[in-house]
């Protein structure tokens, strides 16, 4: 499985951006599917994650109520919706697909396979 993320950029606080994650090379419909993130000198962190029929989502507490995970199975493609973006969410954002059969949801060892990520730079 390939994942290409995009839909990085700068912005100023307080805007919006939204992230796309398109695979290819396999379906991942039926996947559960994440969103971490990577700020400079910092570890990867959880964001946000979406079972495989979009009926569920899980999001990190510094994000929730300001991002919204979706996706587009048709597409093959997951998406994160960002608003009311703060400085401290700079970070590259990377998009990850479950590993077959982990329970593991909010953390890097529940998932197999990673995009190479996009930058989101937020300005204050």
């Amino acid at each position: 499985v390939q994942l290409q993320a995009s839909g990085g950029g700068l912005v100023q606080a307080g805007g919006s951006l939204r992230l796309s994650c398109a695979a290819s090379g396999r379906t991942v419909s039926n996947y559960r599917m994440a969103w971490f993130r990577q700020a400079p000198g910092k570890d990867r962190e959880f964001v946000a994650t979406i079972s495989w029929s979009g009926a569920s989502t899980y999001y990190a507490d510094s994000v929730k109520g300001r991002f919204t995970i979706s996706r587009d199975n048709a597409k093959n493609t997951v998406y994160l919706q960002m608003n009311s973006l703060k400085h401290e969410d700079t970070a590259v954002y990377y998009c990850a697909v479950e590993r077959p059969g982990s329970t593991v949801v909010g953390a890097i060892s529940g998932y197999e396979y990673w995009g190479r990520g996009t930058l989101v730079t937020v300005s204050s």
